[in-house]
């Protein structure tokens, strides 16, 4: 199967590969990762996996003390320690702006700091308006990313033309720098009044900015969700954004949490009054289909952990944490499976396999419907007990990673082995 696999996407991928702008995108998200890894965890810190709701606070147990004493201390303390996340993770889509755009300059041998720089700015423009003497940083991050790509793509293509075209010479005796600084003032100009140009005739038509516009198309107007159909068809929506770098799980949240939060509602009443809950499609299952994190990957951080490959497996190992809690944009930006032909496959294919089962065993009685909302950004197996309190939901959880590995697995070895190849290059 993993030769056929080969013969199928190997040509692709490799001819993908090779593409200049593709080469930039995946180079250029690599910039941020670090930063992805440590504000992660960070983020873990903040919301500790108990819900203060659904536990005695006078508890004897030592293990709930030291969980209500950390949760006690994350709420009192919240913005704290989540301003490292809000300064890395929620900066990744104007680092990603800088970093494509030096990957695809140093590519055509261009000054790359400064035409990272130029796109950089470009995008602060386009996405940072000014508020009451502040700046917006809701698409500075994931949310805006997407065109954090585009701009940067375009911004090096309007420098590059400029720059061919309109260069001004200095005599030798004018420091580099000098001519540099004036070189760089023509694309400087170009992509504002292009870019930025088109923002604010965007602005004035629509009254929304280029990131606004944008997320206001995709966010599906979608009724009668309550169906497992089209839950699993929202959730393939939403990867299928992911792999061109837009956050699809931040445009269908809105629509799915807020369902399945009711759902969970319903049954709560429904077992305080004594009766069984009801409905399927409750918070237990938004929880199946982003074990992991978006596209079930933590089968895959497993199999990386374990790659032959050095770039694979320290990108797998310094994920294991945060995909255990649920975030995975190491994996999806690092490895990466933006734009990756190969590993997209299981990224669609695992969330609906997860969708359609986690329906069929709470239909069929063999896990537990749930009836509490637990806490998010917590360990899925804390997850999988507190919404309710079922073992047997942790045990099925385990299981959809075992079905992850092996769904992931073929398609691994194939990417696995072009990666050993471009490293051995």
């Amino acid at each position: 199967m993993i030769e056929k696999l080969e013969k199928v996407l190997e040509p692709f991928a490799n001819k993908l590969a090779q593409q200049r702008h593709l080469q930039a995108i995946s180079s250029g998200m690599m910039m941020p990762l670090g930063l992805i890894v440590i504000g992660s965890l960070f983020l873990i810190v903040a919301n500790p996996p108990i819900n203060l709701d659904l536990v005695d606070l006078h508890t004897g147990n030592i293990f709930l003390k030291v969980l209500i004493g950390w949760k006690q201390f994350a709420v009192a303390n919240y913005d704290v320690l989540t301003l490292p996340y809000n300064y890395t993770m929620g900066l990744v889509g104007l680092i990603s702006a800088f970093g494509i755009a030096y990957c695809l300059a140093e590519s055509y041998q261009m000054k790359s700091a400064v035409y990272g720089i130029i796109a950089m700015c470009t995008f602060l423009m386009v996405s940072a308006p000014l508020k009451d003497g502040g700046i917006s940083t809701s698409y500075l991050g994931a949310d805006g990313l997407f065109v954090a790509i585009v701009i940067a793509l375009v911004s090096v293509e309007i420098s590059r033309f400029v720059s061919q075209k309109l260069v001004i010479s200095f005599p030798g005796s004018v420091p580099s720098a000098v001519t540099d600084f004036v070189n760089s003032l023509l694309p400087l100009a170009a992509n504002i009044i292009i870019i930025y140009g088109l923002n604010v005739a965007l602005m004035a038509a629509t009254g929304k900015n280029l990131p606004a516009f944008i997320m206001s198309i995709l966010t599906p107007a979608i009724s009668g969700v309550d169906n497992i159909w089209m839950f699993m068809g929202i959730y393939l929506f939403s990867n299928i954004l992911w792999l061109f770098g837009i956050n699809g799980s931040s445009i269908v949240f809105p629509i799915v949490f807020a369902l399945c939060i009711a759902n969970t509602g319903v049954n709560a009443e429904l077992v305080n009054a004594g009766k069984a809950p009801t409905a399927l499609i409750n918070l237990q299952m938004f929880r199946y289909v982003l074990l992991g994190g978006a596209g079930n990957t933590l089968g895959l951080v497993l199999l990386m952990c374990k790659s032959k490959s050095k770039h694979i497996r320290s990108i797998g190992r310094l994920s294991v944490l945060p995909s255990i809690c649920g975030i995975n944009e190491p994996i999806i930006f690092g490895t990466p499976i933006v734009l990756n032909p190969i590993l997209s496959i299981p990224f669609l294919i695992m969330p609906c396999l997860s969708a359609g089962l986690g329906y069929l065993v709470q239909s069929m009685g063999l896990v537990s419907l749930g009836y509490i909302v637990d806490p998010s950004f917590t360990p899925f197996f804390a997850q999988g007990f507190l919404s309710a309190l079922d073992i047997r939901n942790v045990i099925f959880m385990f299981v959809l990673i075992a079905l992850s590995v092996v769904v992931y697995y073929p398609f691994f070895k194939v990417y696995e082995k072009n990666t050993l190849e471009h490293e051995g290059e």
